[in-house]
């Protein structure tokens, strides 16, 4: 009887699996056990052949070869990770290779990596699908107690290569036709255009916005105060100055009659649990982390400390069957000195409160909701910022237990020479579950305040007089919209829908969006990457370059409508709903209408080419090492191939290693050209500040992304104690 191959998706996830298993032989690429054989990928190892695969003509590009349209897209080996695959293959076409287990994470990107790498071997053996929501030792052995037959996931496998295919097509040939319609490197992208699209509309509305002088009239009653308001309209602002001035010097010092009292009690029940969209929004707006970063916090959290579920989920729900992991979870959150408190709260209650706003089986899709996992919770392993992003997920886990927020409003309305005023106020009857939080009564406050309704109002009655002590004319400004930030935008792109003026199709696309909660972020950041966007502070800005680009593309391709319509299509096919042919063939008739479109695009817009001018006097570097012909120059952001408008997208931009403290220059350009490697590049770890030096590489796509390996603390160099970073 032969053994079981398992596949996960990166070494580090194939080794807690193959613990569990027993798996504990080391080989080549793989670990061995009586039973099982546990290998890996490392992230994509096939993907897509490029345009010359099919011809050695399309290397150049060329109008008359668009569109660019095989009858059957074909894979390859990604070359760099060519010696792992081949581990892969020789295992699964083993003849002691009795069946495989598909051990990729858990969602649509997973399923591809697989389903490529057996096909591209030309695998025929039978294999199952291991699908679990967190990385714990028990998590896993259950995992493998339910495995799923493959079938179960050939739809998401469907709707996965279509994605990858639609995206290729699109990318591709646009890309190419807006590029020599322009004569510059101009990047399209089926959902990165239409969200480059919505940064560019607020920025208009920002540009064209005349903020215009007004002014509020505000009163002083000694122990309260209120504001001036229209009453049949509510209005507040007065545009005359002259008229303010005199209202405010009418009523000074003058009694008021309080003519209404409106008191309402409100109750604002616990916020829903996380999803990844709904983590990254608060993690920027409370930490200014970008999404980019908050995700890979959040896999950290999954993968290497096994404290949280899957982190790529949509669903903000649990199913019922998790009702015993709540209890456990909350159990382990009584010992833990942080949140003993809270959870022992929920726990001395008679019967949990489960509700739908917890359990719904019908709104968790692939994965539940983010949760904290059942593990021992050990705060101080993790960094600053793990513990940062951890404590969200613990507190809004134990908070939805917690009763509603209860809270009463007053609305005060005075009336003194004919003229009206109104006062608001919040009274606080039962924190709930905002109890959880720290400071919470500090927030309150700050959020009352934005909302001039911080003030506590003394016990007031219709018919009551109270004096005005002072009253002014507060000068104020109209204010423009807000650029987007990254918590803004991901809610923006979640709810692509709402741009859409088509009511019937606006409500078609609610569950829709531009991309993934697993793809937004780097979506972001490809925007960011190319020069489309920049970040100022917190917002997200669009460049000369990315407003350029919103103006020479059609409506189509720019509208949340047509890629809102793709991912509900791509949510179909995994769901059983559609047919991939036909998905397809949508866009492919797509790609026929931008080429055509490109050719008839407005001449009147130029783009400042980047790869031409100056930065060639900054050649002789080296020789490209993806295409092995070109030679690399320099711009004011990059280096590149000069091989560009053959198809080369050799480029190492200059930030990239930003982050880390340190900076790309042509020197080390040329010894990483040379020797593939720079030693000894001082840096800083993004997460903890902590300084060492590393080994600076070429990522082995060879496409110009840069790595730092080895990295060793100050401290810790003596020691020989060294990390991937």
């Amino acid at each position: 009887m032969g053994r079981i191959l398992v596949i996960a998706e990166k070494p580090s996830v194939g080794r807690d699996i193959a613990k569990v298993l027993g798996a504990t032989q080391r080989g080549n690429g793989f670990l061995s056990g009586e039973k099982y054989i546990v290998s890996w990928a490392v992230g994509h190892l096939i993907t897509l052949c490029d345009p010359q695969d099919y011809d050695i003509n399309l290397k150049k590009w060329r109008y008359q070869d668009l569109p660019i349209m095989p009858d059957n897209l074909k894979l390859k080996a990604i070359k760099q990770t060519n010696d792992q695959l081949k581990i892969l293959e020789a295992l699964m076409n083993d003849d002691d290779t009795e069946s495989i287990i598909c051990a990729t994470d858990s969602g649509r990107e997973g399923e591809l990596i697989f389903r490529y790498i057996y096909e591209y071997v030309k695998c025929q053996k039978p294999f199952q699908r291991l699908w679990i929501s967190s990385m714990t030792d028990k998590a896993i052995k259950d995992g493998f107690a339910g495995l799923k037959p493959s079938e179960v996931y050939d739809n998401l496998y469907y709707s996965a290569k279509c994605r990858s295919e639609a995206d290729w097509l699109v990318g591709i040939n646009a890309s190419r036709a807006y590029t020599l319609k322009y004569d510059a490197l101009l990047s399209i992208g089926r959902v990165q255009t239409p969200t480059l699209a919505i940064i560019v509309a607020r920025q208009k509305e920002i540009d064209a916005f005349d903020s215009k002088e007004y002014y509020e009239v505000s009163t002083n009653y000694g122990d309260f105060g209120g504001t001036w308001f229209l009453v049949d309209y509510g209005e507040t602002k007065i545009f005359e100055k002259e008229k303010a001035e005199e209202i405010a010097k009418k009523v000074t010092g003058k009694n008021a009659i309080v003519t209404k009292i409106e008191n309402e009690e409100k109750r604002q029940p616990a916020p829903l649990l996380y999803d990844l969209t709904e983590l990254q929004r608060d993690c920027n707006r409370k930490f200014g982390f970008s999404a980019q970063k908050t995700l890979t916090i959040a896999q950290s959290l999954y993968e290497k400390r096994k404290m949280v579920t899957y982190p790529r989920t949509d669903s903000r729900y649990l199913s019922d069957d998790m009702i015993p992991k709540i209890n456990a979870t909350l159990k382990k959150f009584s010992n833990a000195a942080n949140y003993k408190e809270f959870a022992q709260y929920v726990l001395d209650m008679e019967k949990l409160p489960i509700s739908k706003r917890i359990i719904d089986n019908a709104k968790v899709s692939d994965h539940h909701a983010i949760i904290p996992t059942d593990s021992n919770i050990n705060i101080n392993s993790l960094t600053d910022e793990e513990r940062k992003v951890y404590n969200l997920i613990a507190l809004r886990f134990i908070s939805v237990f917690y009763s509603p927020y209860v809270y009463n409003t007053t609305r005060a309305v005075v009336l003194s020479e004919e003229e009206t005023f109104i006062s608001r106020g919040t009274t606080i009857i039962e924190y709930g579950w905002m109890a959880l939080y720290k400071g919470v009564e500090e927030e309150e406050k700050k959020k009352k305040k934005e909302k001039a309704e911080e003030a506590v109002l003394p016990p007031l009655e219709e018919g009551d007089t109270v004096n005005i002590v002072d009253a002014k004319a507060v000068k104020k400004k109209t204010q423009p919209p807000k650029a987007y930030t990254e918590a803004s935008l991901l809610s923006a792109m979640e709810n692509a829908g709402r741009f859409i003026d088509d009511e019937n199709l606006r409500e078609q696309l609610k569950e829709s969006g531009l991309g993934t909660p697993a793809t937004r972020a780097a979506i972001i950041e490809r925007l960011i990457t190319v020069g489309y966007i920049v970040r100022k502070g917190k917002a997200l800005v669009p460049t000369i370059k990315g407003m350029n680009i919103i103006a020479i593309v059609p409506e189509e391709l720019k509208s949340p409508q047509t890629t809102g319509k793709w991912e509900k299509g791509l949510s179909s096919i995994s769901k059983g709903k559609m047919q991939d042919e036909r998905f397809m063939g949508s866009i492919k008739r797509f790609v026929y209408f931008l080429i055509d479109n490109a050719k008839k695009s407005d001449t009147s817009i130029v783009f400042e080419d980047e790869k031409k001018g100056k930065g060639k006097s900054h050649g002789g570097l080296g020789k490209c090492p993806l295409c092995n012909d070109g030679e690399i120059f320099e711009n004011k952001k990059a280096f590149f191939c000069g091989n560009w408008k053959k198809g080369c997208k050799f480029t190492i931009w200059k930030n990239c290693l930003d982050i880390y403290g340190n900076s790309v220059d042509a020197p080390k350009v040329k010894e990483l050209l040379k020797n593939k490697k720079v030693e000894n590049i001082t840096c800083a770890l993004p997460q903890t500040g902590e300084k060492g030096v590393a080994t600076l590489i070429l990522n082995p796509k060879l496409t110009g992304e840069l790595e730092l390996m080895n990295f060793k603390r100050e401290d810790a160099q003596a020691k020989g104690e060294q990390e991937v970073l």
